[in-house]
């Protein structure tokens, strides 16, 4: 995708050198930041702090983080305690770990010396799958797109989102916005709806910024908004990425995902989930009672951040001192409430043999 016409990756390296570079996200949409990581912990401290986030994204920055580990020590002992530390950063994503644990298994059995050089072609391998995988979910979310549009004799596709599944959150193309931003270059009259998403803001900081950026018509609404413009027929199809989906088609996803998908078929607006097949976690059945919710720090709720009159970056408190606050940052979808779902293999049913049709190669294990 491209910033004011330049192309770029979400992650990258400068030729070979032994460091990966990333924007910081929490600087968005203020300010436009590169972050060079050089070790593990800083790896480990980006993908804590959000300063990357997105499951392929963090995925992608996890296994670059175990490569980093390796050029450190190359060890068994260090390879498991960087493995623990990057895995344990962002608990519900299941990206994270299976890259993770497919770059531990990939240089178990080679010599120490060449451990690091396998990790980081296997880390550069891991984004340019990811890029493919993306723009496989466009084209497959795409006939959506030009159906809605031809149901409505040409007119304007107004399509929902929730937090940011663009390209921010992948390497490239995004998941959700995928499909979007390929309507919008074939010339289709698309619009966005984007949710707000609370409490981080990620639509408001992040899909907002990148779908401008594009040039991609689009309007802010705030997260309590969608059933409204559903109920008034101003939504014409629901557009989100996930985090985890089980093998039975439950979709985790930002919190106030259920919520929208609750408003979506009480509407009989079609609500389709994006996903790449390493979000899958085929060792899940049951979304809501075994998928760990992450639990982050309540000041997300009770502070904002935005610009002041002069221009500056603030902090500012919404609730009164001393306020409790509960910030469960994921919530989960049954698979009931989702349409179906869109991978790069194609769509299916959300549900064990939509998935396992799909990808019979993957099924079980």
């Amino acid at each position: 995708m491209k910033i004011d016409g330049t192309a770029y990756r979400s992650i990258w390296r400068e030729g070979q050198e032994r460091a990966v570079r990333i924007f910081d996200q929490t600087r968005f949409p203020y300010a436009l930041e590169i972050l060079r990581l050089a070790d593990s912990a800083a790896v480990a401290e980006a993908i804590r702090t959000m300063r990357t986030r997105g499951a392929p994204l963090i995925g992608a920055c996890g296994a670059y983080g175990l490569a980093l580990a390796l050029n450190e020590d190359p060890g068994d002992p260090a390879l498991a305690a960087a493995h623990a530390v990057l895995n344990a950063t962002r608990p519900t994503a299941i990206n994270l770990r299976w890259a993770l644990d497919r770059v531990r298994d990939a240089v178990a059995a080679l010599p120490l010396a060449e451990r690091a050089d396998a990790a980081f072609r296997l880390a550069d391998t891991i984004c340019d799958e990811d890029v493919a995988i993306n723009e496989s979910i466009g084209r497959h979310g795409l006939g959506l797109v030009r159906a809605a549009a031809a149901r409505k004799g040409g007119g304007r596709v107004n399509v929902l989102t929730h937090c940011n599944a663009g390209w921010l959150a992948t390497v490239d193309w995004g998941t959700a916005t995928a499909p979007i931003y390929m309507a919008h270059d074939l010339g289709i009259d698309i619009h966005v709806w984007v949710d707000e998403t609370r409490p981080r803001n990620q639509g408001a900081a992040l899909t907002a910024w990148e779908l401008g950026r594009h040039g991609v018509r689009h309007t802010l609404i705030s997260d309590n908004s969608g059933g409204h413009l559903m109920q008034h027929g101003l939504v014409d199809l629901c557009l989100v990425g996930t985090d985890r989906v089980t093998r039975n088609g439950d979709v985790c996803n930002k919190i106030g995902t259920y919520l929208k998908a609750l408003a979506a078929a009480d509407n009989g607006v079609p609500f389709h989930v994006c996903l790449p097949s390493p979000t899958i976690d085929w060792r899940v059945a049951d979304g809501i009672a075994e998928i760990p919710i992450e639990q982050r720090d309540s000041r997300e709720v009770t502070h904002i951040q935005g610009l002041d009159a002069a221009g500056g970056v603030s902090v500012v408190q919404l609730a009164p001192t001393g306020t409790p606050a509960r910030n469960d940052a994921f919530d989960v979808t049954p698979a009931r409430l989702v349409t179906g779902l869109i991978t790069e293999r194609g769509l299916c049913a959300a549900s064990p043999a939509g998935l396992a049709a799909l990808f019979p190669d993957l099924a079980g294990r």
